[in-house]
């Protein structure tokens, strides 16, 4: 694989990052990406206690190999104990993400850690730079989960490396190695990758949500906040989720509004969420999803990115 700042400074076998999945990738998933050779990072849901944060950073650790954490900001200021959670354990990189991250990234970098930011917009992404983060993710809306959807990423990941100096990884829609070597290619440090993980066994997603990731098609997703506004979270409203598309989201989009208020359903998300009912629970997944067709093992799927090797040695092979 080709040298770049992500592998030089993580030491890393493959210039990937397994994204920050809350709910579903924890300590056990990040400590086998980053024992494949990738970098893994445990997803902190944002009710989570600081304890959590702790004992899921001690299992991704157990790889012996870096790792990372993701946090969202917007949820910190109720839930303080996870950035100092987080400032204990010293994880090699954190991201901070989707609100107002400023004040966290100077503590951060005082502590060693790396600091990243998701941009959803080139604003944004000269705004982490001000702000003086060490890597921007330029997150396009085809990803998965949480973020803008205003900009694809290869537009996104064109006009960032454009206009900021820092070194900037590409997300969104990348499940092999062809999307690897694509953004590498175009510039990019490395990948950062979510969905090409959610067929794993190392996910704490249950069988049924792993087979529905599996059956789902390209265009399979949906993009909004229909699960947000049900669960009554506080993410701020420019941050929609994308996800597998299901009856609950059909039924609602377009009604936010009304379901804001809809103590009904909210009780009837909330009980599918317990019971597994996906027909009403969502599932976040990216347009990739397309792409994950079987149950892998994390080190399988890294194992398949470092395939993108072969397909850059032709830029440099002669014909």
């Amino acid at each position: 694989m080709p040298n770049t700042w992500l592998t030089g400074r993580f030491r890393l076998d493959v210039p990937l990052v397994g994204a920050p999945m809350a709910g579903v990738g924890d300590g056990r998933l990040a400590a086998a990406v980053s024992g494949a050779g990738g970098l893994g990072m445990v997803g902190v849901p944002p009710a989570a206690p600081g304890s959590w944060v702790t004992e899921q950073a001690a299992v991704a650790a157990s790889s012996g190999r870096p790792y990372g954490v993701g946090l969202m900001a917007w949820a910190l200021p109720a839930n303080p104990a996870q950035f100092e959670a987080v400032l204990a354990a010293r994880p090699d990189l954190v991201s901070v993400s989707f609100g107002d991250y400023r004040p966290y990234v100077e503590p951060l970098r005082r502590a060693g850690i790396t600091v990243a930011v998701q941009a959803g917009t080139t604003d944004e992404a000269r705004a982490a730079e001000r702000a003086g983060v060490d890597v921007v993710v330029a997150r396009g809306g085809e990803g998965g989960g949480h973020g803008r959807a205003d900009v694809a990423t290869l537009p996104l990941l064109q006009s960032v490396l454009d206009a900021v100096d820092v070194p900037v990884l590409a997300a969104g829609g990348i499940a092999t190695a062809r999307g690897l070597a694509a953004v590498l290619a175009a510039g990019a440090e490395g990948a950062w990758v979510g969905t090409a993980f959610l067929g794993c066994s190392e996910t704490t997603a249950p069988e049924a949500a792993r087979q529905r990731v599996l059956d789902a098609g390209e265009t399979g997703t949906a993009y909004g906040r229909v699960f947000d506004v049900a669960q009554r979270l506080g993410w701020p409203p420019e941050y929609g989720g994308r996800a597998l598309r299901n009856a609950f989201f059909d039924r609602w989009a377009g009604r936010e509004k009304e379901l804001a208020t809809d103590e009904t359903a909210q009780a009837e998300l909330a009980r599918a969420r317990r019971e597994g009912d996906f027909d009403t629970a969502g599932i976040y997944a990216g347009q990739a999803v397309g792409l994950v067709r079987r149950q892998r093992t994390a080190a399988d799927v890294v194992a398949a990115f470092a395939a993108a090797d072969d397909l850059l040695s032709r830029f440099t092979t002669p014909r």
